[in-house]
């Protein structure tokens, strides 16, 4: 597989659209990857960051809330799965794939979480404020859904020229060889998905 550093893609890159598969196994590889994704978050000042935003086709995304790599606390969610919506709640969300793009979102207030940590153990608990925005934030991108698709159509049309200004420089960068092909894009997610999913 391959082994070059992770970065984080930027919409409208197909990973962020492509849904993300269970993880079957996890190994030395994937606890090295989830460590970069930590390392790759923190230097972009972010709290949460899912596969998806990595070009990696997994369930699984990390959070620490408070941005810093010696402060707050380091958590993984392999395979998430949420339930038990309560409240309702709007507020300003932003994305390390969408960078300085900042929109209101509504979301529950309140959600549980069933996911395994990296040590193979069930973990489950009901979550409120922040960090059940950001889990929902993160969980969104496992199934290719982005903050941008779930804000009003006023808002929406308030940001709609940067994301136009998103897709014309990743149209730029794409015809510069910086980016492959959408088809070289599938198969190297298929790739990881035939190690892991």
């Amino acid at each position: 597989m391959d082994k070059a550093p992770l970065q984080i893609v930027c919409y409208p890159h197909p990973a962020l659209r492509h849904k993300s598969k269970p993880i079957k196994r996890v190994d030395a590889d994937l606890k090295r990857i989830i460590h970069e994704m930590f390392t790759l978050m923190y230097a972009a000042n972010g709290i949460g960051l899912a596969a998806n935003q990595v070009n990696l086709p997994f369930r699984v995304f990390v959070v620490n809330l408070a941005a810093m790599p010696d402060e707050g606390e380091e958590l993984v969610f392999l395979n998430p799965i949420l339930a038990q919506p309560k409240g309702n709640e709007e507020y300003e969300e932003g994305c390390l794939s969408l960078p300085q793009l900042y929109a209101p979102v509504r979301r529950p207030q309140q959600i549980t979480v069933q996911a395994y940590n990296l040590r193979g153990e069930e973990v489950s608990a009901t979550l409120d404020g922040m960090l059940a925005r950001v889990v929902q934030h993160e969980y969104d991108h496992l199934d290719g859904v982005l903050f941008t698709d779930r804000v009003k159509a006023t808002a929406l049309a308030d940001v709609q020229p940067v994301l136009d200004s998103f897709e014309s420089e990743f149209g730029r960068r794409r015809q510069q060889g910086e980016i492959p092909s959408d088809e070289q894009i599938a198969q190297q997610l298929q790739q990881w998905e035939q190690k892991y999913c």
